[in-house]
């Protein structure tokens, strides 16, 4: 990961909570001394993952009640207990309990789940913290502009050290999607950070950017590499196809990364074939660097004062999944 030269990571506060436990890494000094990473780490709230055990929790104005996904045993999540879990995790940015949506919602269902994220915002804004962990808001409102509207001027009001944006990429079309980042980004101060949660393809990226995010998470690099599909500026591969079992080629003749100075696509079809561990871990090393680069490419025309032509030209090339 040093290598590859990231200089923010994201730790999953559900799951440090259940295993090993907020106070055990606490005990430790902490997420950068427990993993040994001395940059960057943002801790989502956990409410995603809570959100998602649909048949394991219950939602009250108090807080969530779910049940461990491990071994069913009974939790409580509020406002305040998410931030002191994040308070023990040591974490640089820290994000509040909100209302993870569910689509399709109805307009009142939508209104309801926006002012409940913002009761949570305030009341995690009054615990105490380290004053070096940042809290972002979170802006919801599903795909519906004037709701969106609504949560982003009640957010931004609030005076949060960021913000971000949630409750997008849940099965809504792309235009929705872009059109509901350019609600937000109308509203939210360009000198706060903006963050796009859960996001995205390499397309979402270029566009997100281009509509004025700043910063995104997404799972997409890693769990397509662990399932065999690598991005590259030809667009994707799968691997596992056999037209790669004799390739003497690298993934992309165009990556510097540690998997494509080193390895020919059909080593690494073997390993797919095989089910070999390693093979997962070279994929996820050439998908990061990827997406890292792709960024990278951003900042560059940007500081150049070009990325309307990069923009133009990404959005014509293999590399979007047309």
């Amino acid at each position: 990961m040093h290598e590859l030269n990231p200089s923010i990571i994201l730790s999953n506060a559900y799951h440090n909570y259940l295993r090993p436990g907020h106070k055990v890494i606490a005990e430790m000094g902490g997420l950068h001394k427990f993993m040994n990473w001395d940059r960057s780490i943002l801790t989502d709230s956990g409410g995603f993952q809570v959100f998602s055990l649909k048949d394991l929790r219950k939602v009250t104005e108090a807080g969530v009640e779910f049940r461990s996904h491990i071994d069913g045993s009974k939790h409580f999540y509020t406002p305040e207990s998410v931030i002191d879990i994040q308070i023990h995790l040591g974490s640089d940015i820290m994000m509040p309990l909100d209302v993870c949506l569910e689509m399709p919602a109805t307009k009142e269902q939508t209104q309801e789940a926006a002012l409940q994220t913002l009761r949570w915002l305030d009341r995690a804004l009054k615990v105490e913290r380290p004053q070096h962990q940042s809290l972002h808001g979170i802006i919801q409102g599903g795909i519906d502009p004037e709701v969106r509207r609504f949560s982003s001027l009640e957010t931004v009001a609030r005076n949060c050290d960021g913000y971000s944006i949630g409750g997008l990429s849940v099965g809504e079309e792309k235009v929705h999607m872009y059109d509901m980042i350019d609600v937000c980004t109308d509203i939210i101060p360009k000198d706060k950070t903006r963050y796009l949660m859960g996001v995205g393809t390499p397309q979402d990226l270029v566009e997100g950017v281009y509509r004025g995010i700043d910063m995104f998470d997404c799972v997409m690099p890693t769990r397509n590499a662990r399932n065999g599909t690598l991005f590259t500026s030809h667009g994707k591969v799968t691997i596992k196809k056999a037209e790669n079992a004799l390739s003497k080629k690298p993934l992309d003749e165009n990556c510097d990364c540690y998997t494509c100075k080193n390895h020919t696509r059909a080593y690494l079809h073997h390993l797919n074939r095989c089910d070999e561990t390693l093979g997962l871990r070279l994929h996820t090393i050439h998908n990061i660097h990827y997406y890292l680069n792709l960024m990278k490419r951003i900042r560059t025309a940007i500081a150049e004062d070009r990325y309307e032509l990069f923009y133009r030209e990404f959005l014509g090339s293999p590399e979007v999944d047309k």
